[in-house]
């Protein structure tokens, strides 16, 4: 998975095959910003202070975070050192073109000392996972070769399953958590992941693969194809808080993007604009809150400094 996915995003056009909350509503980039902004407030408004994302895309998010936070708390936009993690030289050059003054780093771990504020929408499912199959009394674990599952004895996952249940272990994202959640307890901070899937872990498989914006075989044309995992966020708000940070959340996108202002911040970009072009603003707004289509499915959680109070969107 960790391999297909490298090979997909250094070559090819990832919107082409998905799209992501900040490609389909403006005001989604813009309350992140603000959040991140006011999140800096409350850690005594450090200067300088590292704002990263993970995932950066095209740096639809981050261009409207500036934007937005440029308008409402320019303090914040002269403290911050902008700090992007990226592996794909092809996405790299399109940030390059809308984020000036960026740092590219291939690590979460290689972001640079000092109070940091992490963004990361969509990072964490495109992270390898492992698949284990309960088979009779005992476990066996999925392999990949020559396009399709293999399976070898297993040591057993900290997971019940029934014969023949799947049950996966996002081992990249719970160290990216642990790793993430050690520096804010160390050196101060929060870190916002917003991802796909349940609350609580449970057997099933979800690795999925899109190719033409339509689902495909994830074994097949390795590295044409986007790969990606339900997050298992029990796990990494264990991950965070054995690391010695506090945890936030999760909560369902909706509830947290309609904490944070997005349905009024989107009713203003609307005001005005053409009747086509506002139905269209308001119908992206509604995409990203209500629960049947991306509010339930996604979640947010945050890591954060203990010593942090209720995050925004996080307080009840």
């Amino acid at each position: 998975m960790a391999r297909a996915n490298t090979a997909y995003y250094a070559a090819r056009d990832p919107y082409a095959d998905f799209t992501t909350a900040p490609e389909i509503c403006q005001a989604f980039g813009e309350v992140l910003g603000l959040w991140a902004a006011v999140v800096w407030q409350m850690m005594g408004a450090p200067d300088p202070v590292i704002l990263a994302e993970a995932g950066p895309g095209r740096g639809t998010l981050m261009a409207d975070a500036l934007r937005a936070i440029g308008r409402a708390v320019p303090a914040f936009g002269k403290a911050l050192r902008l700090h992007l993690v990226e592996t794909s030289p092809r996405l790299r050059a399109l940030q390059a073109e809308r984020l000036a003054g960026a740092t590219w780093h291939d690590r979460v771990d290689d972001l640079p000392a000092g109070p940091l504020l992490l963004l990361a929408n969509e990072f964490l499912d495109a992270l390898p996972i492992r698949q284990f199959v309960r088979r009779g009394d005992g476990w066996t674990e999925r392999f990949v070769a020559k396009d399709r599952f293999v399976e070898q004895a297993a040591a057993p996952p900290d997971l019940a399953a029934a014969e023949g249940e799947v049950v996966e272990v996002g081992e990249a994202a719970r160290q990216v958590a642990a790793s993430v959640g050690a520096r804010l307890a160390a050196t101060g901070g929060a870190a916002l992941l917003i991802d796909y899937g349940p609350l609580r872990r449970a057997p099933g498989d979800s690795l999925q693969a899109l190719r033409g914006r339509a689902p495909a075989d994830p074994l097949v044309a390795e590295g044409e194809a986007d790969l990606t995992a339900h997050v298992d966020f029990a796990a990494l708000a264990a991950a965070g808080r054995a690391a010695g940070a506090a945890v936030q959340g999760p909560l369902p996108q909706g509830v947290f993007l309609a904490r944070l202002g997005l349905g009024p911040r989107n009713n203003a970009l609307a005001r005005g604009q053409p009747p086509a072009r506002a139905a269209a603003l308001m119908g992206a707004a509604r995409r990203l809150l209500e629960p049947h289509a991306m509010g339930h499915l996604f979640k947010a959680l945050a890591l954060c400094h203990p010593a942090l109070p209720a995050l925004p969107g996080f307080a009840e």
